[in-house]
Formats: structure tokens, sequence, C-alpha cells
């Protein structure tokens, strides 16, 4: 998907922002969550027994550390590594796929919270996010 640029970093980030004080109920990242766990049975199978709130303050940070790791900065490939070799087969077995489910639905949540989403967002959004989801795959 090419190499995301700063333009692409900030619509993203000020996208997001925008998500995220959107005061409709559930929240974004609670419809993310929504979205993602009616996206397949064995997404919903690998949630069963988690704590969303611990799950919520993760994904805040993972967010933060992907716009930052499609600039190659260190702290966030630290990050990646790391969230990577949990989700390795060894560990939690998160299936390449299922990456293109969690986009999807961080995609419609996005669209739902977001008043100025458009297709220029969404294409930041995607280059934003498909450098660590690239990484993430490839240490299945």
């Amino acid at each position: 998907m090419g190499n995301a640029t700063e333009q692409h970093a900030e619509l993203f980030n000020d996208s997001y922002e925008r998500c995220i004080d959107n005061p409709n109920p559930p929240g974004f990242l609670q419809r993310f969550y929504k979205v993602f766990l009616s996206s397949s049975e064995e997404v919903a199978e690998k949630f069963k027994n988690t704590d969303f709130e611990k799950q919520t303050r993760v994904l805040k940070a993972s967010l933060y550390y992907l716009m930052l790791s499609c600039n190659g900065s260190p702290e966030a490939m630290a990050h990646l590594r790391r969230i990577a070799c949990l989700h390795s087969r060894k560990q939690l077995d998160i299936r390449p796929e299922l990456y293109d489910l969690w986009l999807a639905s961080l995609l419609q949540a996005a669209r739902e919270y977001d008043p100025r989403f458009d297709q220029q967002t969404e294409t930041a959004w995607r280059q934003v996010l498909s450098h660590g989801i690239d990484f993430m795959k490839s240490r299945y």
C-alpha cells in the first residue's frame, strides 16, 4: 500500500480525534469492538474472555504506536514487535486474515463516528495502519 506521508498521518490523527471525541453512544472504540466481534465467529471466540476495559486501553496505545511506526519510530517498532510476538501462532494465534477484518471493522466505526470521513480520510487510515498490519502479518 506504500508509505504513509506526514499528510496521511495528520489526516488519520485528526479523524481519530473526531471519532474519540464523538459523544454518540456507545463510543467509537466500543462500536469498533461490536463490529469486529460480529465480523466472524473466530474473532468472537478469540475475545470471549477479554476484559474490554483493559483491551480498549491497549487498543488506544496500539493505534498511537501504529501511527508512529509508519515513520519508523524506534519506540513504536519495539511496541509492534512485542504485540506481534503476542499475536503470533506461538501465543494468541491471530491468523493474518483476521487483521483484514480488524481494519474493515475499524474503518466502519470511523465512518460512523467521524462526520468528516471521506475517501481521502479512508486512504489516510489505510496508509497509516497498513505498515503495522503488514508487519504483524509478517510475524505470524
